[in-house]
């Protein structure tokens, strides 16, 4: 497939609610692959639609793990329970980090490619990647949620600054 575009920090689509999708079609299907295919590339756990410029309701994860790489459309968080200060990331906010306030376990239902109905029961790290990704199609990103003074920007010679 393709290797997307991805959207940075301050690009006005981020901060954007995305829409629905109404009709899983073969162009939905190309978009999903190319997402995972651009998340791959520069090894992230995780992608949502605006990051790639698509202001629709799909996400991708891959923990790298046999049977932990989801395509989930329209996906909506049904209930959470607990708490887990966890370190974050973006593909979106390059070598920016910090600590953010996740729920441990969640449960969430959306669609697959084929338009079934698909409930995940999740904690620790899908949770968390869930719970940023679905963030993302609210038109909410990670650094607002960073714990205050946790926010680091660490250059390519892994020396932190703040």
């Amino acid at each position: 497939m393709a290797i997307r575009n991805l959207r940075y920090e301050n690009d006005e689509i981020l901060s954007k609610r995305s829409r629905e999708i109404e009709v899983i079609d073969d162009k939905i299907k190309e978009l999903a692959q190319d997402m995972i295919d651009t998340m791959h590339k520069w090894d992230g756990v995780g992608l949502a639609g605006p990051q790639v410029g698509v202001l629709k309701r799909i996400i991708v994860i891959d923990l790298y793990e046999e049977g932990t790489q989801f395509v989930l459309i329209n996906p909506v968080l049904v209930s959470q329970k607990g708490e887990q200060e966890v370190d974050e990331g973006c593909l979106s906010f390059p070598n920016k980090f910090g600590k953010v306030v996740r729920p441990k376990e969640v449960v969430v239902e959306a669609l697959d490619l084929d338009g079934c109905k698909v409930t995940l029961k999740a904690q620790d790290l899908l949770a968390q990647a869930l719970c940023h990704e679905i963030d993302h199609l609210n038109g909410v990103v990670f650094v607002e949620k960073v714990k205050p003074g946790t926010l680091e920007t660490v250059t390519p010679n892994n020396e932190g600054k703040k």
